[in-house]
C-alpha cells in the first residue's frame, strides 16, 4: 500500500487530483458563478457532488429548479472527460432516463461516435468543472434535440411543446419540494 512519502506523484492519477483540487478550490472561492454549489463525495477529488440552483429569472424552463447531480472524474483527467448524471430526475431532451448527461462537451475527443459532433465540441483538457457546469445550464435552456438521449423529451420538445412544459413544470416542482432530502 503506497503511502503518501512513497507514492508516484507522477502518476496520472497523482497529477489529476492536484488539477482537481486546484478545480475544486476554486469553484468553493468563486461568487461570479451564482446558483452552482459543489462538494466532495466523501474525501475524493475524483467525485464531486452538484447542485444546481437555477434562478426564476433565468430564461429556462427549468428557472426555480433545484438539481442535484454527481461528477465524476477518470484518473487521467484533464485528458479524458468527467461524467455527470443527475440524481434529481429531470425531462429533457439531452439527459438520459437514468439521469446521464449527453452533451457534446463530456464526449471524449476520438472520433464522433454519435455522427454530429465536430472535433472542437467534444472534450479537450481546456475544460474545467465550471465549464462544464456552465454548459449543463445553458443546456437546459437550449436543448439539442439532433439527437435526443432521452427519446419521448426529444419529442415532446419537436412536436408538443405545450406537454414538454407541463412535464417540466412538474419536475421542477419535484426538485424543489425533494432538494433537501
Amino acid at each position: 500500500m503506497a503511502t503518501p512519502s512513497t507514492r508516484n506523484l507522477n502518476s496520472p492519477q497523482s497529477s489529476a487530483a492536484i488539477i482537481l483540487g486546484r478545480q475544486f478550490k476554486q469553484m468553493q472561492t468563486d461568487k461570479d458563478i451564482p446558483g452552482i454549489s459543489c462538494g466532495l463525495v466523501g474525501e475524493s477529488v475524483f467525485e464531486w457532488e452538484v447542485m444546481l440552483m437555477l434562478s426564476d429569472e433565468q430564461d429556462s424552463l427549468y428557472g426555480g429548479g433545484i438539481f442535484r447531480a454527481k461528477m465524476k472524474f477518470p484518473n487521467d483527467y484533464p485528458h479524458g472527460p468527467p461524467t455527470l448524471k443527475f440524481e434529481t430526475p429531470i425531462f429533457h431532451p439531452n439527459v438520459y432516463e437514468n439521469g446521464n448527461v449527453c452533451i457534446s462537451i463530456l464526449h471524449p475527443p476520438e472520433e464522433d461516435q454519435y455522427g454530429y459532433e465536430s472535433a472542437s465540441e467534444r472534450w479537450s483538457p481546456v475544460q474545467t468543472p465550471e465549464t462544464i457546469l456552465l454548459s449543463v445550464i445553458s443546456m437546459l435552456s437550449s436543448p439539442n434535440d439532433e439527437s435526443p438521449a432521452n427519446i419521448e423529451a426529444g419529442k415532446l420538445w419537436r412536436e408538443d411543446k405545450k406537454e414538454f412544459k407541463k412535464r417540466v413544470r412538474k419536475c421542477v416542482r419535484d426538485s424543489q419540494e425533494n432538494a433537501w432530502d
